[in-house]
Order: C-alpha cells, then structure tokens, then sequence
C-alpha cells in the first residue's frame, strides 16, 4: 500500500499524503466557539494530508445542532486561529466545511424563535436541540418556511462572508457543504424543490443554481483553488427522497464544477447508483482533484486511487479513535474502535483521550 502515503498538490498547497480526516460534527462547543480542546483535537490528528473540519454553520440561521462552533462572527474567527495554527505546527493543511442546515433545524435554534428556512415548506430530518424540558436531544427538525427569491442573495453572502472569515481564521480553504440533506441540497433534489421561480425544481440549471452562486461568490473572494464542494448524490439523510434523475443532476454539476476549475469536489460514494457506473462517469466529467469519502477501508481506498477514481480518501469514524490513523496504516498496527455513544456532546471523553498506538490515553 503506496499511493495512500504519497505527497498531492491540492490548489496551491501540498498534502503529505493522500488521506482526508472528513467532517465530523462533535458537539463540543459549549457557546458556539472552538476551545482549547478543539484545537488539542485536530492537532492529535494533523497527520492526515488534508483535515476537513466539522460543519461551522455560516449563520445563526444555518444552525440545526446545538453546540457547534460556527464561523460568522468575529468572536469566532479568533477561536479558530489557535486550531488552524497547531494543525500547520504538525505540518497539516485544513479547510473549513461551510454549512447552513436549511430545514434540520429548529424553532429554538433559531433567531428570535422564527421558523428554519429551505427551498419549500416541507418538514423533514431531525436535529439536536433543546427538547420540550429544554434538554439537548435529536429532535423532530421544525416545520421550515421557503425563502424568498429576494432573500437567497443573503444567504450566498452568507457563505461569502464565512470564507472570508475561515481564511482570516488561517484555514487554508473551505468546503461548502452541498450535501446530506442540508440546504443546498433541498435545493437540489427536485422531489424536495417544487418552487416556481428561477431556483425551482424544473430544470437542472434551477435546482444547481443556488450551489453554483454559492461556489461563484466564494471563489471571487479567496479564489478557487481554495474552494472544494461536498456532494452526497445518492444518500437519503434527512429525509431525502431519490429520484430517478440522480445521475443526470450530478453529472451536471460535475461539468459546471469543472468549468470553474475549483479546489476539489469530495463526494460522498455510497449506494450501489454510485458504483454501477456513476462514479465512472463522474471521474469523465469531472477531471479535477476527486475526493472519496463512505465507509471505505485502506485497502479499498487505495485500489479506487489506483484505478484513477479517486485522487484522495476520506475517513471518518477511525480518526475519531485513532488520531494517528496514518501512522496505524502505514504500520499495520490494530485500529481502536470509537464509542458510539460519546460521538456527539459531552467533554474530553470520547474526545481527545483517545492515545496514539503504544501511549496511555490523554
């Protein structure tokens, strides 16, 4: 196993090699800001080539889960820059992933109690809130209103802005979060988007157009090479309904993708849709730098790099317990298995006690 462990340009900068942490919501930021413990978090885990942060919610608005350090206030931007620094002392690179929840949010996670927002008012998905005692649960996400045409230019500022701030911060580019049933995805999926105007359901240009101002937007400001996408075509995470237009839709948006030449597109390949000839057909439209993330092991990640599929594999729930998941594969050291129940919320437990191979825990 070597491509795995081989350097990659990404945009303008260098990965030691060719793994991805992928975002991970924790739940751990108690006011909403990165902490000390945050930063202690992704520096134990600065060896993959490229971390991809948590989701940070680029408004208050675009908040579904209680205890997530967001990115649109200056207070935030401040908290963050002690996290990217200890990344790039490790030698790590990091991108922000950008994230407004759209309709998995609700009424007490919002600005004055208002309603969420999505493409139509269909309710759908659950998120972490306050329950109805006021103790943080998964919820039954609100029932959202549809924003107004008038109101989706603030809502693309509203990313313009958090890639401002995430640079300001020292990320070394962002991620917008264009999947898993969050707002740019009710966008998307044409059984979820039935709206009337230019960003309805109707035609591929609609449904694609509100990611696409979005990526327009951030690359204006920070460039493109610092700018990636998430897409996550054939999963049904808050209530996405499939669709028999899957593979049109994304292949669409792999081609405007590829004419704005962006930093990557880091696609969630999942379903038997994706490796039954989507993702094949993807990699024709999409030539740029491909990352892979959905339960994959080492030993398949490798032979989809090999294979010219991917050009990097992200990892999820193993970096969680194994901060030096780099080291442990290129070693053939066993890998520690995450507690499930200390995924989100909580304390250092399940958090940053996890040791590196041969250590006591922190």
């Amino acid at each position: 196993m070597n491509t795995l462990f081989t350097r990659y340009p990404l945009g303008h900068s260098q990965l030691n090699n060719r793994f991805v942490m992928a975002p991970m919501t924790r739940s751990r930021a108690s006011n909403g800001h990165a902490d000390e413990m945050t930063a202690l978090y992704y520096a134990q885990r600065a060896g993959a080539g490229l971390i991809v942060s948590e989701g940070l919610p680029v408004s208050q608005e675009g908040t579904g889960y209680l205890y997530t350090p967001g990115i649109w206030q200056d207070s935030q931007v401040q908290s963050w820059k002690p996290v990217t620094e200890t990344v790039h002392v490790k030698g790590g690179k990091i991108f922000a992933q950008l994230w407004h929840v759209g309709r998995v949010s609700h009424t007490r996670l919002q600005p004055d109690g208002m309603q969420p927002v999505s493409s139509v008012a269909v309710q759908g998905g659950s998120c972490f809130a306050p329950d109805d005692n006021g103790v943080a649960a998964t919820v039954p996400a609100s029932l959202p209103r549809a924003l107004e045409t008038a109101e989706i230019a603030r809502v693309v500022n509203d990313f313009r802005q958090a890639a401002i701030r995430a640079i300001e911060a020292g990320f070394d580019g962002v991620e917008i979060h264009a999947g898993n049933g969050y707002l740019i995805e009710q966008f998307i999926n044409p059984v979820i988007n039935t709206r009337n105007d230019g960003y309805g359901g109707k035609t591929l240009a609609s449904r694609s157009r509100l990611l696409l101002e979005i990526t327009d937007a951030i690359s204006e400001e920070i460039g493109a090479h610092r700018t990636g996408v998430r897409l996550s075509p054939c999963s049904q995470l808050q209530d996405m309904a499939p669709y028999e237009e899957t593979a049109e839709t994304y292949l669409h948006i792999g081609r405007q993708l590829s004419s704005r030449n962006i930093a990557f597109i880091h696609l969630m390949a999942q379903g038997p849709i994706m490796f039954d000839g989507l993702l094949r057909q993807f990699r024709k439209v999409w030539p740029g730098p491909l990352i892979l993330a959905g339960g994959l092991t080492a030993v398949q990640a490798e032979r989809l790099i090999d294979e010219g599929l991917a050009d990097l594999a992200a990892f999820g729930s193993p970096f969680i317990a194994n901060p030096d998941f780099v080291e442990r594969i290129r070693n053939g050291w066993p890998l520690a298995m995450a507690k499930r129940s200390s995924y989100y919320g909580g304390g250092a437990d399940g958090y940053i006690d996890y040791p590196a191979y041969g250590e006591d825990s922190v």
